[in-house]
């Protein structure tokens, strides 16, 4: 009995078997299409429609689904009824995935797409399948694409952004009956700026496959800046993995901001060649050369995003740095200064540029921290060679420059000046605003003749500077730090030689500056020279003043006003050697930084006692003794001096 049973039940088994065969081929899966435009609108909120027809072909893993004349519908907020259209689209869906109710498709190939997507102000982006367009997981996961005549468009108006992509396949004559590549193009604006795109990628478009690179060659215009990179990216939709070389040129650094996020500073026109590396949340620009303005450099930059804010790391070597350039990155443009701006160019975030006489000589260098909190950095920067103009003699940059959540510091920063240094540390808080400022810079052996070359009277004056600058102040530009600076200013110059004919004028020594004036100039040695300041709300008030010399010494008293850009000092000659016609007065020099004024007080031309007045200058000179042991040393004329005065 139980055999004629079993025997039965394998009959009814494989007769369904074959009524489920027949049924699969047989089966007209048209009857689905309308279950199926349901079901979607039902979960979406918007219509789907199939007009043509659809096909099934059922597989493990996956199984191939063919479908023609599909629409789907927009958002009732979109400015585009549709959000698609495609002539014919065929795919592979992932059935386990589907088991667990994720809609995966391996490879999808679409013939004529127009497709539009679109981003609303609010956040809602189309794409997404939930019924407020809000659920970044509700969307069909595509590893890769293959597609014929494609129409893209993009619509963010909340960033400014409208752009439109032709996409078509190119079959290369080498290539035979191989799959043929696919070329693209794009118009429209990217935040605000004029875009064009033209390029060409692979046969499939790589949208999550993780492990295949796809190649890219590009070439993009937004703005001024051009863009040219060749090489391969892994996962379009997420860019895990990048390896392309670049070509990068444009009018402003600052300009790459709506595309990396990154702020970079003002700069005149640039072009850059590099090797662009991204893997992870970390990018590398590496072994890069640029060419900014008239300046050389070269050198590797990181960004990594892993933290709160990208922190942009490396070190750059300037071959040539023109100093030149360096006004643009703070804000000022020499170019443009005291002209009217050029209407064709960009303004947005553009500081003011200084267009009249409101500072007669301190610059006004405006800098721009309303990016400052976009990143974080660590940059090393070395200048090997400066162009510069003959009036600024500096050479040999070394500056550490780190920002850290608004705060820019250049710790170290140092450069050769004049056959010395200038060497120590600023720190610019963009916390604030304005911006609290501190400086603190040591000068050494700083060679006089070489400081100011364009003065003809320095070229007899021979010696070695020393100086301490310790100040803070604030405001949103170079003038304004400067004109509510405090701290203080105190310069020593050593064991130097100096014009006698100088020292004489100043004397009023009016026998001795005839015999010059026909004999020829002479140098005479300059024991020490002293300037000492404490510095309160951008005003040099001084402690001391004296420069000393074999035949003379000169006291000066007085104040600087930075604030108002104006001298306020006395001068006292005192000489040390018998003059048969000299005329003893204090001499002023007031006014204007840009036009100081001299002058004499006739009423104080009086004989005095040159031996008194020589020890009483001394004295003073007990406030400079930690700048002359860390500067010319206790063996130096002036520390002599000090000496002196201390016993």
């Amino acid at each position: 009995m139980l055999p004629r049973i079993a025997k039965w039940l394998a009959y009814i088994v494989a007769a369904m078997a074959i009524l489920i065969l027949v049924l699969v081929i047989f089966f007209d899966w048209n009857w689905l299409r309308h279950p199926v435009e349901r079901f979607v609108t039902e979960k979406t909120g918007r219509a789907l429609i199939i007009n043509g027809n659809l096909s099934v072909k059922l597989g493990w893993p996956s199984t191939r689904i063919q479908v023609a004349d599909v629409s789907f519908a927009n958002p009732a907020w979109s400015k585009q009824p549709l959000m698609f259209t495609v002539k014919r689209m065929d795919g592979d869906i992932n059935l386990p995935a589907l088991l667990k109710r994720h809609f995966n498709v391996f490879t999808v190939n679409l013939t004529q797409p127009r497709v539009f997507l679109e981003q609303n102000p609010d956040g809602r982006k189309n794409w997404l399948l939930d019924r407020n367009q809000q659920d970044e997981n509700a969307t069909v996961k595509i590893d890769r694409i293959t597609l014929d005549d494609g129409q893209i468009s993009y619509t963010d108006t909340g960033h400014n952004t409208q752009i439109q992509a032709t996409l078509s396949t190119r079959q290369n004559p080498s290539q035979g009956d191989l799959p043929a590549d696919i070329v693209f193009t794009a118009v429209g604006k990217l935040k605000g700026q004029a875009l064009t795109a033209t390029g060409s990628g692979g046969t499939v478009i790589a949208l999550n496959d993780e492990i295949t690179p796809y190649p890219l060659n590009v070439d993009i215009s937004l703005g001024r800046t051009r863009l040219h990179a060749a090489g391969t990216a892994t996962s379009l939709s997420r860019f895990s993995a990048v390896d392309l070389n670049i070509t990068l040129n444009g009018t402003s650094l600052d300009q790459l901001y709506p595309i990396i996020g990154i702020a970079l500073p003002r700069s005149p026109a640039y072009s850059t060649k590099g090797h662009l590396q991204h893997s992870a949340r970390q990018w590398r620009y590496e072994k890069f050369t640029a060419h900014i303005g008239k300046s050389d450099l070269s050198g590797n930059l990181q960004v990594d995003s892993a933290g709160k804010r990208p922190f942009l790391k490396g070190d750059v070597t300037f071959q040539t740095l023109n100093l030149a350039d360096l006004g643009s990155p703070i804000g000022m443009s020499n170019k443009n200064k005291g002209k009217a701006p050029d209407s064709t160019q960009r303004t947005t975030h553009a500081l003011p540029v200084t267009t009249a006489n409101k500072r007669d000589v301190l610059p006004e260098l405006p800098f721009r921290t309303e990016r400052w909190d976009s990143v974080d950095a660590d940059v090393k920067i070395q200048a090997k060679r400066i162009q510069r103009a003959r009036a600024l003699p500096i050479e040999n940059l070394v500056a550490h420059v780190k920002m850290n959540d608004s705060i820019l510091t250049l710790d170290p920063v140092s450069f050769g000046v004049a056959g010395g240094t200038l060497a120590g540390t600023v720190t610019l808080n963009g916390q604030h605003d304005p911006i609290q400022a501190k400086v603190n810079i040591h000068a050494r052996k700083i060679q006089l003749n070489q400081l100011f070359p364009t003065i003809k009277l320095t070229k007899t004056s021979i010696g070695q500077m020393h100086g301490e600058f310790d100040l803070s102040g604030t405001g949103n530009a170079v003038d304004q730090m400067l004109a509510s600076a405090n701290g203080r200013v105190a310069l020593v110059v050593d064991s130097g030689k100096i014009s006698k004919l100088i020292l004489e004028t100043a004397g009023l020594h009016l026998w001795e500056m005839l015999q010059l004036k026909i004999t020829g100039d002479k140098v005479i040695t300059l024991n020490c020279a002293v300037a000492d300041f404490d510095v309160k709300h951008g005003n040099l008030q001084t402690k001391i003043m004296v420069l000393d010399t074999d035949i003379t010494t000169i006291n000066g008293s007085g104040n600087i006003d930075m604030a108002q850009e104006t001298l306020n000092l006395e001068l006292q000659p005192h000489t040390k050697v018998l003059s048969p016609l000299a005329l003893r007065s204090p001499i002023y020099i007031r006014g204007k930084f840009a036009k100081p004024e001299v002058s004499l007080d006739k009423t104080k031309l009086i004989l005095r006692s040159a031996g008194a007045l020589v020890l009483g200058a001394l004295n003073p000179f007990l406030v400079i003794i930690p700048l002359v042991d860390t500067g010319p040393g206790k063996d130096s004329a002036c520390g002599k001096l000090i000496h002196k005065a201390q016993h």
